[in-house]
């Protein structure tokens, strides 16, 4: 079986004495459906800022991002009611284990672990992201070349999702007997009845997605077990993303972290006004708890309009506020 597919953008040679620069890697958690394919405008626009930020010139960011296991036909043996598509802890492991390989590309320190990581997810790409701060600051010899300091987190769906407009449907679906089990027959077996042609046509033009992510969703809707992987997971969100997990926990470890002179993770975390994923009653009860970590937590409610799915309109516009918050974690006074 082929590995797990990825896009990757390597760093702009830098001038002068390379050997004095910073190396971070950027590491892109999706949401679900879990294809990077999605988000490639997003993470190239993201290099695009990045390398034009004067302020970040002594610093050299690897921007990688990877599917989440199961979305794509070729990365594992076909699922049965005996192997079934993977859930979200073992999404979780298999970021760990994607995140622990990764070491510098290229450059007089090719090879070498990265100075620092920076975690980037979305939806429930900032759940995984927040379990691995989790597991990475309570066991640090986990992984101890891995030096996680920073965390941006794009519309995160973190907890009680299912409390959310669209999550009260997902969890009302995974309790129907019956139905629950066997959604994802029924929703293969009309998107195999559907013409591929006029299965593009109703993403493209009713749906309203543009090339190429509409080339992304076909390829998806029409493959073997994406969208089982994608409602097995979902559902399976509806139960592990409850309570407020971190609340204490991981604070008080970043606390710990800070006794001991290490370095304590700083979060940016980007809301929508009005996001179908998440419960705004839980989100704002979220805001007040952590008006108490403000030197290591942001909390942005977006002004406009933007989408849960901002990758499919909206990546521009979301690549350049995240680059002006790497900016202000890493620009050089």
């Amino acid at each position: 079986m082929a590995t797990t597919h990825f896009l990757t953008y390597p760093p702009r040679p830098l001038g002068g004495n390379a050997s004095k620069s910073c190396d971070v890697l950027i590491f892109f958690i999706t949401g679900n459906p879990g294809l990077v394919d999605y988000y490639e405008p997003f993470l190239s626009g993201l290099r695009k800022f990045l390398d034009g930020a004067e302020s970040l010139q002594h610093t050299r960011f690897q921007i990688y991002g990877q599917d989440l296991a199961g979305f794509r036909d070729d990365d594992h043996e076909p699922f049965t009611s005996q192997r079934k598509p993977h859930d979200l802890k073992y999404q979780i492991q298999h970021s760990l284990t994607a995140l622990e390989r990764l070491r510098i590309e290229s450059g007089p320190r090719s090879g070498f672990p990265y100075d620092e990581v920076l975690l980037v997810g979305h939806s429930v790409g900032s759940y995984i992201a927040l379990e691995l701060f989790h597991r990475l600051l309570r066991n640090p010899d986990l992984a101890s070349h891995l030096n996680l300091t920073s965390g941006i987190l794009l519309f995160p769906t973190i907890h009680h999702i299912s409390s959310s407009p669209n999550g009260w449907k997902m969890n009302l679906l995974r309790r129907t007997p019956v139905l629950g089990n066997n959604a994802y027959r029924f929703a293969r077996a009309f998107l195999h009845l559907c013409p591929q042609a006029a299965l593009r046509w109703i993403v493209h033009s009713v749906v309203g997605i543009p090339p190429p992510n509409a080339d992304v969703t076909v390829r998806w809707l029409k493959s073997r077990d994406g969208v089982w992987q994608a409602l097995h997971m979902g559902m399976d969100e509806m139960k592990v993303i409850g309570e407020d997990r971190w609340d204490d926990e991981l604070w008080e470890i970043a606390h710990d972290a800070e006794a001991h002179h290490k370095v304590i993770p700083k979060f940016f975390f980007f809301f929508g006004k009005e996001d179908q994923w998440v419960a705004n009653h839980h989100r704002d009860e979220f805001i007040q708890r952590r008006q108490k970590q403000v030197e290591r937590t942001k909390v942005i409610i977006d002004e406009g309009n933007i989408p849960h799915a901002f990758c499919i309109h909206d990546s521009e516009t979301v690549a350049e506020k995240v680059s002006i918050w790497i900016s202000e974690m890493y620009s050089r006074s």
